[in-house]
């Protein structure tokens, strides 16, 4: 099973992608922060500055993964067809 499961397209995380270069995803609930970075710039050939994480009540866990600033995270959000 893959360590990225779903990007997340809320408001919330739309206003993240836009003012602050950061991607909301969904991930494997054991999968630790260098994995997660690892998994993700291999996936799309990025650069992490930095990643936050946050377990939900619905018993998932998200990663805010902060991008630098020669990669924008718009870019990836057309990828993933989020906008």
């Amino acid at each position: 099973m893959s360590i990225l499961q779903y990007p997340v397209a809320t408001e919330k995380a739309l206003n993240l992608v836009e003012r602050e270069n950061v991607i909301t995803y969904v991930v494997d609930i054991g999968a630790g922060k260098p994995e997660i970075k690892k998994e993700f710039e291999s996936t799309f050939k990025v650069k992490v500055i930095g990643i936050n994480t946050v377990r939900t009540p619905y018993n998932r866990k998200r990663a805010y993964i902060r991008l630098t600033k020669e990669f924008p995270a718009s870019e990836i959000a057309k990828r993933l067809k989020l906008v």
